[in-house]
């Protein structure tokens, strides 16, 4: 039996077996609170040196193997089964697999075609079922620490990473298992100062599967144990710029559909940029543009955005595009014809009702009243006398009830009629409107562009002289001849029909202020108003990012700390900067950095390299957006940093 190597262990110490309170569901029936169960027998669990479990392992008989370790493959999914707790039972599981990684893998790789012989395979099977106990039990703390101190331990798992073959089926399982071991062990594990790339270096091999293994699972085992051995600051004079690990965990960014096997390539990838003298001599590696961009582009394709809109118009002051007046209702010619024909009052009558409407507040003075009345049948007197101004006033009250004549005392009499008001009609500026004469033209709004026209050519007759200017409200046309002021007249006639507007034009007008003037006299001259409907549309993410961005995130700030070292715009760790996660400057860092110190032209050219390359990707930096704003804040410095790099 083989020394069991236990450091700091008191001697004649027997806390070190004392059994686990271990109870699981399975069983049904009262068992002892001092063994652990599987839901068969209990005896074999003791700990005593004869227990069952570690007789039938070594006895070589194949029923009694097979017992035991189906047994074994039960118990050490349990987190309170202790191997320690089993005297002799970690030296009996390590003779199976011994054996196959000294003597077993070469007769299991000479059967390429055929199937081994049973006494073989039965070996094999033995040998992968034990390595996987172990495998199982390191995964508890309290296992890992009695494996890491074994002297089987590291002697196996060299052997399994140097003699086994990682694309022959029959080793890759097993060299699985191995390195899944190791995995468990490798947080605490250091390896010996001054160590030489020898055979007693796991390292090299680990590297080798890594760069060679078609196996995912191999690849993906290979690069996390990598990960945490080199993470362990005693370890890290093992990192190489040049390591074919590193190789490895480049070639696979770009798989951003697999994820587990994309993180532990970034994890592999942030523990070897996290060596300062590492992150300089990356920046003149041939691929390092390609990574910042695979980053970036890793960041950006598991962002989980959502579009916000923003409304931010202001007050918008509106106008109708058709200017609307309103005036007084002046009698039509069908109209004026109607009265005519009627006697009196009758005829006064109706005129009333034509041309007033009831208005509680309204208000017209007498003569007012009695002037319009004259005005419109005065022509007509011949056919109908006009009615006494004293009968008009007083038919005020029988057309409409509530109005009455009065009289307004004061320093002046005023004589009104209160409770009446002229009838207003709301029109659309007039667009056959006769502006001749500056505007002073008293003809009324024609029907049509042709009857306009012929209205002009009237006044134009009517002019005295042979040459005159264009009269046309303020058009500025110098004096013409009548034969070429026709022509141009037409030039200040609209179209017979509207211009017709685009489906989206309003039927407003937006006015720069609420007491902006309009229409005016030169449109060209009024001051732009605002937008009618100003919205902002942007992106915005809805989660935090996972953990595979995050460490990207993590390894391109380093190669922007890298690139610009020897610029203000790079991060500092004071008081007054953000600081930097994952790495603490200090006496050792230092240390390490003289051993590997690069030449300063060297140096120089990696900073370059490195700036172009954040230069090249900075528009594609632009879309990452992130919650976080200390986080978010990175991004925007090494964007603007991009922005003075370019220029």
């Amino acid at each position: 039996m083989s020394t069991v190597y236990t450091p700091n262990r008191p001697s004649g110490s027997t806390a070190y077996y004392r059994p686990v309170n271990y109870v699981p569901p399975q069983p049904t029936v009262q068992r002892s609170a001092n063994t652990v169960i599987d839901g068969y027998e209990r005896w074999y669990t003791e700990t005593v040196p004869n227990n069952r479990m570690t007789l039938s392992l070594r006895s070589g008989i194949k029923q009694e193997v097979n017992w035991a370790l189906d047994r074994l493959c039960r118990l050490c999914h349990n987190e309170g089964f202790l191997l320690r707790s089993v005297p002799g039972l970690i030296d009996a599981l390590f003779e199976w697999p011994e054996w196959y990684v000294t003597e077993g893998y070469k007769a299991s790789g000479d059967a390429q075609l055929f199937s081994l012989p049973p006494d073989l395979a039965a070996k094999r099977r033995h040998a992968l079922e034990s390595l996987f106990v172990l495998r199982n039990t390191a995964m508890h703390e309290v296992n890992a620490q009695e494996l890491l101190y074994h002297s089987h331990s590291m002697p196996l798992i060299y052997n399994a990473l140097n003699n086994l073959n990682p694309d022959q089926d029959d080793h890759s399982e097993f060299l699985l298992n191995s390195v899944e071991f190791f995995h468990s062990l490798s947080a605490q594990y250091v390896l010996p100062p001054h160590l030489t790339r020898t055979l007693w270096n796991p390292i090299p091999p680990l590297c080798r599967i890594a760069a060679s293994s078609y196996n995912r699972s191999l690849i993906i085992s290979a690069l996390t144990t990598l990960t945490i051995i080199l993470s362990n600051p005693s370890n890290m004079s093992q990192l190489s710029p040049d390591s074919p690990s590193l190789v490895c965990a480049v070639r696979h960014l770009p798989l951003f559909i697999d994820k587990p096997l994309v993180d532990a390539s970034l994890n592999y990838l942030y523990m070897h940029l996290s060596h300062p003298a590492m992150a300089k001599t990356f920046l003149l590696h041939p691929e390092m543009p390609s990574v910042v961009r695979l980053l970036v582009g890793l960041i950006l394709s598991e962002q989980v955005e959502e579009t916000v809109t923003l409304d931010v118009t202001g007050t918008v002051h509106t106008t109708p595009s058709v200017a609307v007046t309103v005036r007084a209702h002046e009698l039509t010619k069908e109209e004026l014809e109607g009265l005519l024909s009627q006697p009196e009052p009758q005829r006064c009558f109706e005129w009333m009702k034509a041309m007033f409407v009831a208005k509680t507040d309204g208000e017209l003075t007498q003569v007012e009243f009695w002037n319009l009345y004259k005005d419109t049948f005065s022509p007509y007197v011949k056919e109908h006398p006009l009615l006494v101004a004293s009968d008009v006033i007083k038919n005020v009250s029988v057309v409409f009830p509530s109005a009455q004549a009065m009289v307004l005392q004061g320093e002046v009499q005023k004589f009104i009629v209160r409770g009446v008001d002229r009838r207003k009609v709301s029109v659309v500026t007039e667009r056959f409107k006769c502006l001749w004469n500056k505007s002073q033209c008293p003809a009324q709004p024609f029907s049509a562009p042709g009857d306009l026209f012929d209205h002009i050519l009237n006044h134009i007759a009517e002019a005295d002289s042979a040459e005159f200017p264009c009269l046309w409200s303020t058009c500025p046309q110098p004096p013409l001849p009548k034969a070429a002021l026709r022509p141009h007249i037409l030039t200040h006639i609209s179209s017979p029909q509207p211009p017709v507007k685009h489906p989206s034009q309003s039927d407003t007008v937006t006015l720069p202020s609420a007491d902006s003037p309009y229409p005016i006299s030169d449109p060209t001259s009024r001051p732009a108003p605002p937008p009618r409907s100003t919205t902002i549309t942007f992106r915005q993410p809805i989660v935090d990012p996972p953990s595979t961005s995050l460490t990207a995130l993590l390894c391109i700030r380093i190669l922007f700390r890298a690139s610009f070292a020897s610029s203000e715009t790079a991060p500092r760790a004071d008081a007054d900067h953000f600081g930097f996660p994952g790495l603490v400057e200090g006496a050792d860092d230092q240390e390490l950095e003289s051993q590997d110190e690069m030449p300063v032209d060297k140096e120089r050219e990696g900073e370059m390299r490195g700036r172009k390359a954040f230069v090249a990707v900075r528009r594609l930096m632009e879309g990452v957006r992130i919650q976080d704003e200390a986080l978010m804040g990175w991004v925007t410095e090494m964007v603007d940093a991009g922005i003075f790099g370019a220029h």
